[in-house]
């Protein structure tokens, strides 16, 4: 019965803690941040140790959001207009036919939410773009062009990468700022927007910088750019827009932002609406006066746009192929090659777009249904005229104009080169060091043998890394990288084994040949400083049972996120012992993180 009864006890409070946490959440998206923050620090009392991580994480987003209190700017709106998720890009004011569908060679994966499309415009000789990582995650990548093919695809740097996702980013005119959205970095919720500026004294991108209200919010803020007239900054954002359409906001660009404080949680509501000064009426939608102004006709319209969306794509893509077929006849070669399979790709494209046209059809018509049955007679006609209308400003001349998808992506990118592993192994079939050139400091290795001609793949029969250096002239082949004399001589009868029976023991001081016995009175001088790198098991973040591992285990060490690669990655270091390095990864796995090594992180001299 007590048993039974701490169940019962333990449940209500995981459930009055899901419940708290709901209303800070839904108080956050409401921008009542001082409230929001009472309501998650209320909910952490008692909380259990399963409910803990995701009330943490509702907490910091909170206090985010009261902090961006402090960071608020006042541009001019001049238009927001409401566009289907699936096509807002194509209305932004860029180059035609500078949008190209996903997936692709850069972007192999369609992100049904937000990404539909990368900005590669066609005159392109470098380009900034999202895509997901080994583990699922979006990170934001750069690729330029060399001669015949598209440089492998490298990470921006690691001041730009969360471990959730970055899309969308975007080169201001001037090539000197990148804005991008993150839902890892320091934000509200959501995506939030941010600006990296060009850092001339490490030629790299600075630390980024959340652009704060109105910019960013507790909802989904992406795909920012500045006009190259200097008129407009220009972004997209679902604040208030149901889950199949985006709205565009079309603002002053402010040159200079003066940021200030707003502490009136109303004042900070208006600030987010982002709506056109004198032009309320046509903020979003244009709103038909024959029909009450509730959600259901906000959602009609957003249908009504969706279609007629479709409609149009579908008119433009049998216009271009048209188009083309009459210039197929006029050309031949590569360019009739090239031709053939852009119309093929839109022809095999069109079954999709009429489907899509169909169900969208059949959903406008089920919302017409439910108004006749609610004895709402409606003019779709006028709402279509008025819907037609522009979203402008006041005197501002902006209109939206709808450009064409470029076509599909068709270039070469060059293939990332794997890095070389060079800890000692035992393989199949074995490999030279792609490198020769040996690490600086004290290094141990197991000389092989040395022949007047280059040694071949069986002549090394399974060792790597093998290195090869030429003395006397003749060539002379070691194997593996050790830093203390007892580790190579752990390895030293595995080589022998494989029918290196006359193998010895050398030694480099920073990479000069170094008497053994002299290596080993240096040894005791120098000391090997060791970390451990985790691979998180859900490849963004530490779970906290390692981080209670390390901590108990090794209290003097730091943890640090890193990059590997396209991976998130964290390193445990300084560990001053192998042994200690080896207990810790031990532990680890006994937690259940079954990914982590231990690596070597450079050497100290003991005096």
């Amino acid at each position: 019965m007590k048993s039974a009864i701490f169940s019962i006890s333990a449940l209500l409070v995981a459930a009055l803690a899901a419940y708290a946490d709901e209303s800070a959440s839904a108080l956050r998206m409401s921008y009542d941040f001082p409230a929001a923050v009472a309501k998650a620090e209320a909910a952490l009392e008692g909380a259990d140790s399963l409910s803990l991580p995701a009330l943490e994480e509702e907490l910091m987003l909170c206090r985010n959001g009261l902090e961006m209190m402090n960071f608020c700017t006042h541009p001019e709106v001049i238009s927001k207009y409401v566009f289907p998720v699936a096509e807002f890009h194509l209305y932004y004011p860029l180059e035609d036919r500078c949008w190209r569908p996903v997936p692709n060679q850069l972007d192999s994966v369609a992100d049904e939410s937000l990404v539909r499309a990368i900005y590669f415009p066609e005159d392109a000789h470098c380009v900034y773009y999202s895509a997901c990582d080994a583990v699922g995650s979006r990170n934001l990548y750069r690729s330029e062009f060399r001669d015949t093919l598209w440089s492998a695809p490298a990470l921006i740097n690691e001041t730009v990468t969360s471990s959730y996702n970055e899309i969308y980013p975007m080169l201001s005119p001037d090539g000197k700022s990148l804005f991008f959205a993150s839902e890892g970095l320091f934000g509200m919720g959501g995506y939030d927007l941010y600006v990296s500026h060009w850092d001339e004294s490490i030629q790299d991108w600075g630390v980024p910088q959340n652009m704060g209200f109105p910019y960013s919010s507790p909802y989904d803020d992406f795909l920012f750019i500045n006009t190259p007239d200097g008129k407009y900054s220009i972004f997209a954002s679902n604040r208030e827009c149901s889950s199949d359409s985006v709205c565009v906001y079309v603002l002053e660009q402010d040159v200079n932002p003066v940021h200030g404080r707003i502490d009136d949680v109303e004042r900070l509501r208006e600030l987010a609406a982002l709506s056109p000064e004198g032009n309320a009426s046509i903020a979003t939608h244009a709103r038909s006066s024959a029909l009450p102004q509730n959600g259901k006709v906000a959602e009609y319209l957003d249908k009504l746009s969706y279609v007629r969306s479709l409609r149009d794509s579908i008119s433009a893509c049998n216009d271009r192929m048209n188009s083309m077929r009459e210039r197929l006849s006029s050309v031949s070669g590569e360019d009739a090659s090239s031709l053939r399979k852009e119309i093929l790709n839109m022809e095999l494209s069109l079954p999709r777009g009429k489907a899509k046209l169909d169900e969208a059809v059949r959903e406008l018509q089920k919302t017409e249904m439910e108004f006749l049955a609610n004895g709402i007679v409606i003019d779709p006609e006028k709402i279509r005229r008025e819907s037609d209308r522009q979203a402008v400003g006041t005197d501002s001349g902006f209109t939206f104009k709808k450009h064409e998808e470029g076509p599909a992506l068709d270039i070469r990118v060059e293939v990332p080169v794997p890095e070389f592993d060079y800890s000692f192994k035992i393989l199949e079939e074995g490999q030279f060091a792609d490198d020769n050139t040996l690490p600086e400091g004290l290094v141990y290795q197991i000389q092989l043998f040395s022949l007047s001609r280059k040694a071949v793949l069986k002549d090394i029969k399974g060792l790597s890394p093998v290195f090869e250096r030429v003395s006397s002239q003749r060539y002379v082949y070691s194997v593996g990288l050790f830093r203390t004399y007892s580790e190579v001589l752990k390895h030293l009868n595995s080589v022998k084994k494989q029918g290196f029976r006359n193998c010895i023991i050398v030694a480099f001081q920073d990479g000069k040949p170094l008497g053994v016995n002299t290596a080993r009175k240096l040894e005791s001088k120098v000391k090997t400083i060791y970390k451990v790198r985790i691979n998180p098991p859900d490849g963004k973040s530490l779970p906290d049972m390692a981080k209670t591992v390390v901590g108990q285990m090794c209290a003097s060490s730091d943890i640090v996120r890193l990059m590997d690669g396209a991976v998130v990655v964290f390193d445990v270091s300084p560990i001053d012992e192998r042994n200690r390095a080896e207990e810790l990864v031990a532990a680890l796995k006994a937690a259940g993180i079954s990914s982590c090594e231990v690596l070597e992180a450079g050497q100290t001299r003991v005096e």
